[in-house]
């Protein structure tokens, strides 16, 4: 097997320095003061990936920050680099880019918000879900993330909207396993203590909450242009506010940093 030699102006230890440290390759090659800049810019954009977690100008700090790491490589290479045609030593910049995308940041991005934080769009704003939370941290008047089951809602014609595909919903927690909750015109009770009742409840009927799962009214809008009838909307409601323990996806922070997060 053939070894790898560096040129003079360049280390193994300079080349794994400018891989772990974001444009530290334009410092180890010589340009200090551009290499400090490059590497200080890193700290702001990685700040304002974090604080606007889940906005477009989190995803462009993110990509700056992967664009300086690129250059940086590549700079530090450039000796190496030096004796090869024009295109290939584009194909190399290409190649990092990616190599950089889509085996360290885009992993990273992904363990970041499967594990700790994970934003989600609710009404048109960006919601950011704390993963470490688990179900049996859950308590009466919680707001939850939790996959939405398949609806379907039915006119006297047989005609209706079916909706076949899950997709994530907020919720508050209404109440929990063993409680007691009822319906009247006056509203809802749980345990006895009324409240108002919420969009398109029923207006009669009771039940008591399964064990492992939580009574969550859904966050639809409805629409009445298909004649479905109000008693088929409240049914359809109300078996799909039987949230179970294993539709849990995450809690909500109430502030993300200085930002109140509008939860419902």
């Amino acid at each position: 097997m053939r070894s790898v030699y560096l040129p003079d102006q360049m280390t193994w230890r300079g080349v794994a320095l400018s891989l772990l440290v974001p444009g530290s390759g334009f410092y180890l090659r010589g340009l200090r003061l551009w290499g400090m800049a490059a590497m200080s810019t890193c700290v702001p954009l990685f700040l304002i990936f974090v604080l606007w977690l889940g906005y477009p100008v989190a995803n462009f700090a993110f990509g700056m920050i992967v664009s300086i790491h690129t250059s940086g490589i590549a700079y530090y290479c450039s000796p190496f680099l030096a004796q090869w045609e024009f295109r290939w030593r584009l194909l190399f910049t290409v190649l990092v880019l990616f190599g950089l995308g889509f085996l360290v940041y885009a992993p990273l991005r992904s363990y970041i918000q499967n594990h700790w934080f994970m934003p989600v769009n609710s009404n048109g704003q960006v919601v950011v879900l704390k993963k470490t939370v688990t179900a049996n941290a859950i308590h009466r008047g919680d707001t939850i993330a939790y996959q939405l089951s398949a609806y379907r809602f039915s006119n006297h014609y047989g005609q209706g909207i079916l909706n076949d595909r899950t997709g994530m919903s907020l919720g508050l927690v209404l109440a929990m396993p063993g409680d007691h909750v009822s319906f009247s015109t006056n509203g809802f009770s749980v345990n006895g203590v009324l409240q108002p009742s919420l969009s398109h409840m029923p207006k009669s009927g009771e039940f008591v909450v399964d064990q492992n799962h939580w009574f969550v009214w859904p966050n639809l809008a409805i629409s009445g242009n298909w004649n479905v009838g109000e008693a088929n909307i409240s049914s359809a409601m109300l078996q799909l506010s039987n949230v179970s323990e294993n539709q849990f996806v995450a809690k909500p922070f109430k502030h993300w940093f200085w930002r109140k997060q509008t939860l419902l």
